[in-house]
């Protein structure tokens, strides 16, 4: 089959719905859209026109447009690289206009969880993340959102492990940057006919794009929030993440608040351990002083290494300090465990075409 046209309508972009009214409006019966869904994703299949279980009319929809007017998202794996400990896999992916993203895919005891990447790049410049140094190259669309999660499914299916349980969209890009995407995409992803991931499995975080935390809260969507805070002070934060000027701590604190009333959910805050620099036990109240009454988890996240950024990550004894002195003030804690590091797949470290290790 030969390269679809760039402008060619891709299957993974459309929910069931979207999926059926194509084929209706093609002259096909509503019946065949389950099995074009079911190939797509619980199948994972990348070649339709293999599908001997379809029926005739679906056959032959399929031998006329996949490849002319509607494609597939099947991005290539152009690199697979796993930790010593074996529980990080990381997956560089090429989309079709050879753009690459990195994908995540993390072992826990009983379980699997893929780290999504929502953008080529990222446009929020915060100093100690990889894909910020990069800077932004454009948006994803839904169904290069979904592939990723497709595509780490294959791998699992193929060394004989359970499908993935949890999502977490804190790979390259800023989710809330490209918001009806990502919502397109996480529709997919929790249809109960295909893919069937639970909402309340899926995490959305954002460096703070504020006006996207308000709609998250009007939309009441099913999935949690992760916020990355960083900082206490407006002056600090500016410094770590850039868009704290355009949105300073006052107004994403609001924001925050007002999703977790709408939504009865806590906030998960996210926050990167720097020696010397936000790693105090002073900064540590002045966050507890931040976070009070709001229902709020707070994720301590050591500082792991990029090239562009020479700070340094904070000691075992200071990260134990700071989590301590926030659980007395009742908040609820937890010092994240670094995952993937030695290939570059930990938090913050993930660069299109990036090697295998630092």
């Amino acid at each position: 089959m030969s390269p679809a046209p760039v402008h060619c309508l891709s299957l993974h972009d459309l929910t069931s719905a979207e999926v059926q009214e194509r084929l209706v409006a093609d002259g096909l019966r509503p019946a065949h859209t389950r099995a074009l869904w079911r190939a797509l994703h619980a199948d994972l299949e990348t070649d339709l026109g293999g599908r001997e279980d379809f029926l005739p009319p679906l056959r032959r929809w399929v031998a006329e447009h996949v490849g002319r007017d509607v494609t597939l998202d099947n991005p290539a794996l152009t690199l697979g690289v796993s930790s010593t400990d074996g529980l990080t896999h990381k997956m560089l992916l090429r989309l079709g206009d050879g753009q690459e993203i990195e994908t995540v895919i993390m072992g826990y005891p009983g379980r699997f969880t893929a780290c999504l990447s929502t953008q080529a790049g990222c446009a929020m410049g915060c100093v100690f993340c990889a894909t910020g140094q990069m800077g932004f190259v454009r948006h994803l669309r839904p169904g290069e959102i979904v592939s990723q999660v497709l595509q780490a499914q294959r791998q699992l299916r193929s060394r004989g492990e359970p499908g993935l349980r949890n999502l977490v969209l804190m790979g390259m890009g800023e989710p809330l940057h490209n918001y009806d995407a990502v919502m397109q995409a996480l529709r997919i992803l929790t249809d109960p006919r295909g893919p069937h991931l639970g909402p309340s499995r899926i995490t959305v975080s954002t460096v703070g794009v504020v006006p996207g935390i308000r709609r998250f809260a009007a939309e009441k969507q099913p999935y949690n929030l992760a916020v990355s805070l960083h900082a206490a002070t407006d002056a600090e934060r500016e410094a770590l993440v850039p868009i704290n000027r355009r949105w300073p701590l006052a107004e994403l604190l609001d924001a925050c608040r007002e999703y977790s009333v709408s939504t009865g959910r806590r906030v998960l805050f996210g926050w990167t351990l720097i020696a010397g620099c936000n790693d105090t036990p002073e900064q540590a109240r002045q966050v507890a002083a931040l976070l009070r009454g709001m229902a709020a988890h707070v994720n301590l996240i050591p500082l792991n290494p990029t090239s562009g950024y020479g700070g340094r990550t904070t000691d075992l004894a200071a990260a134990g300090q700071f989590r301590a002195i926030l659980q007395e003030a009742g908040l609820p804690c937890t010092v994240r465990q670094r995952r993937g590091v030695d290939v570059a797949a930990g938090c913050g470290q993930l660069r299109a075409g990036g090697p295998p290790g630092l």
